[in-house]
């Protein structure tokens, strides 16, 4: 464990001896409280906090450089004149957007690229991406990433995707047929219902240690196929594979984020199938994590003819990036949502049961939004979201507690009748006691699922809102466990890489240590104002 001498701040430097760290001492305090959280997906590791990543970017310098970033930060994909040995190409492929890192064997990411994904809103509840779209994101950020690279040092590629979108594509043609509905769609919360209302609910649960949700991929799928015949399905990771190396197949972490998979037997469920009403022909077959999983053919562009050897769902991929540290920790990824997963199973309807990577089980919660909830709050007051961090850095919330049920509770709840709530309103409160009650609603929301998983020896941070200083003290407080914030941005596609490559260096960490004060009495004015926000049907 970490040196227990800390610096004055309680945040000390958890040295690993490790290249893989692009965040020096130097600068390391500069990015203070102002960054607030805002992202990509529940798993993304590499989402945007109000700038947190951003602000290191524009130095250019590779993650073996101090203080330099390991992420899309530079454009034009320039290799580091350190590079040497042979290369991954880490291609992470996220909601918002795709990144791509070149990575040598000592975790030093040499070359970057990154390209946007457009995402649609067509109705209140409906997330809606373009596969043709996503795929071309990969393409795009893949040749800023090789621009400058001889095709002859990279030998193999890793994949670190978004998980639960839904894909349906013609078995023919090979072109998609509707949209991605994405992770965050709702639309298919009727299917979802009146599978709970003939009392399948623990059934599903049992048999894919996932809670009936529209969340998860099977009831999205169901509506997809509703609306067309004679088709391939798939999650995003099997949209990509099948694209670019023409196998309709989907790897076994990925695979069990449907709700259609038997998580303990790892593989499709009869049961399942039948009762969400998806014919086995249309599905993918369920591969490993690692392993050789196909060559990419013409259509990938400047990646023809590398050999595709990981994919990870990007949340476990983060995980993995952790190394040796996931042995007593807790995994927390901050993102638009937020997971919290950790190896092992664990007994309790609170959290999910999960595929981590090959057969390696694990258990996770997923928060909908946490930096959603302050971007939400930034548009709303019409400032900028760099402004939220900056005012909650100042404020204390003054009683006022925001539970972010936009689209009702996932983890550890689990109430889709949940409603939005702010409490605790004054006339004297102000926009930055708001603010404070934004950033402190994720650690609230990580601490509700940290609770349900059980006791930790510290929490493993990464993604966007982790250059938060405020939010990661926080989350100490809360929770009372040392939190490691991991200063290598884009943990989830370096572990895509590390497993890609057969390689996994040690990442370097801040620490952040728990204050004595009154996290027990703000723990519980938290389940009161959750207690508010859901429905009398769920209890409190």
């Amino acid at each position: 464990m970490p040196d227990d001498r800390a610096p004055a701040d309680d945040r000390a430097p958890v040295d690993d001896r490790s290249p893989v760290d692009d965040r020096s001492p130097a600068t390391d305090r500069s990015h203070a409280a102002g960054r607030a959280a805002t992202g990509r997906s529940s798993g993304d590791a590499g989402g945007q906090a109000g700038g947190g990543r951003a602000g290191r970017a524009a130095t250019g310098r590779s993650s073996g450089d101090a203080g330099g970033q390991a992420g899309g930060g530079r454009a034009g994909g320039g290799v580091s004149a350190r590079a040497a040995g042979e290369l991954v190409l880490a291609i992470d492929q996220g909601t918002s957007s795709t990144k791509c890192l070149l990575v040598d064997a000592a975790g030093a990411v040499v070359a970057t690229g990154s390209a946007p994904v457009p995402i649609r809103y067509p109705r209140p509840g409906w997330v809606e991406q373009d596969a043709v779209e996503i795929l071309d994101s990969v393409l795009a950020a893949a040749a800023q990433c090789l621009a400058d690279v001889p095709r002859e040092r990279v030998r193999a590629v890793g994949f670190s995707t978004q998980r639960e979108s839904a894909v349906v594509w013609d078995k023919r043609t090979g072109q998609p047929v509707g949209p991605v509905l994405g992770w965050q769609d709702q639309r298919a919360q009727p299917i979802c219902d009146a599978l709970r209302e003939k009392g399948h609910g623990s059934r599903v649960r049992d048999i894919s240690g996932l809670p009936l949700d529209p969340m998860f991929s099977a009831a999205k799928l169901r509506w997809l196929l509703d609306e067309t015949a004679d088709a391939a399905v798939g999650t995003i990771d099997s949209w990509l594979l099948f694209a670019l190396t023409g196998r309709h197949q989907i790897e076994s972490g990925n695979a069990s984020r449907t709700q259609l998979f038997d998580v303990r037997a790892g593989a499709w469920s009869p049961e399942l199938l039948d009762l969400f009403g998806i014919p086995s022909t249309a599905l993918p077959e369920v591969t490993p994590s690692a392993g050789p999983l196909g060559v990419i053919g013409s259509r990938g562009g400047v990646l023809e003819g590398l050999p595709i050897t990981a994919v990870l769902g990007d949340s476990h991929a983060a995980l993995y990036a952790h190394g040796d540290r996931v042995s007593g920790g807790v995994k927390v990824t901050y993102g638009t949502g937020s997971s919290v997963m950790r190896l092992g199973a664990v007994a309790n309807d609170g959290v999910c049961m999960t595929v981590a990577w090959n057969d390696e089980l694990a258990a996770e919660g997923n928060i909908r939004s946490s930096g959603s909830t302050v971007a939400w709050l930034a548009s709303f007051l019409d400032v900028s979201v760099d402004r939220i961090g900056e005012l909650a850095a100042g404020a204390s919330s003054d009683g006022v507690h925001l539970v972010p049920g936009f689209g009702g509770l996932a983890a550890p709840w689990w109430d889709d009748t949940a409603v939005g709530l702010i409490s605790g309103l004054t006339l004297g409160t102000r926009p930055a006691q708001l603010a404070r009650a934004a950033v402190e609603s994720i650690a609230h929301q990580v601490a509700d699922v940290v609770d349900a998983m059980g006791a930790a020896d510290a929490l493993l941070a990464d993604g966007g809102a982790t250059g938060n200083d405020v939010l990661m003290q926080i989350q100490a407080d809360l929770t009372g466990v040392p939190v490691l914030r991991a200063r290598t941005a884009n943990l989830s596609a370096l572990g895509a890489a590390f497993l890609a490559g057969g390689f996994t260096p040690p990442i370097s960490y801040d620490e952040f240590r728990p204050h004595p004060g009154d996290a027990a009495a703000q723990r519980s004015a938290w389940r009161a104002a959750v207690a508010r926000a859901r429905t009398p049907h769920f209890g409190s």
